[in-house]
């Protein structure tokens, strides 16, 4: 099996900054792209950023210029540091990965459970 934890969120004014943090764990054999997305009260889940295996980035709009995305492939975590935050960015941020078990199995994509992050105005 595989876990991915996320941590790192909470309560934060706007112009404030988080910094989430998600570890995978369990049966690993490579990790591909990871992710961070994030779904809003009555809105659908949103890809945030992504970075791929070799640290190849990519922003959604909304947060460019204010959230770094980064990975640790040596601890199999990955990390958004949000900075200038936004009450538009009140949302459940989730974790994404496309891991590997064993050499010969096929990638398949896990989730966290998702850390809330509320900024207020």
């Amino acid at each position: 099996q595989v876990q991915l934890v996320e941590s790192g969120g909470g309560l934060v004014q706007a112009g404030g900054s988080l910094r989430l943090a998600c570890a995978a764990s369990g049966s690993i054999f490579s990790i591909n792209d990871m992710a961070w997305y994030r779904q809003a009260p009555g809105k659908q889940r949103e890809l945030v950023a992504l970075i791929s295996s070799r640290g190849i980035t990519n922003y959604a709009d909304s947060i460019k210029g204010r959230f770094t995305i980064s990975r640790d492939n040596a601890k199999n975590t990955v990390s958004l540091q949000m900075n200038s935050l936004k009450p538009e960015d009140t949302a459940v941020y989730y974790c994404n990965a496309l891991i590997s078990s064993t050499w010969f199995s096929s990638t398949m994509t896990y989730w966290g459970k998702g850390t809330l992050v509320t900024v207020s105005s």
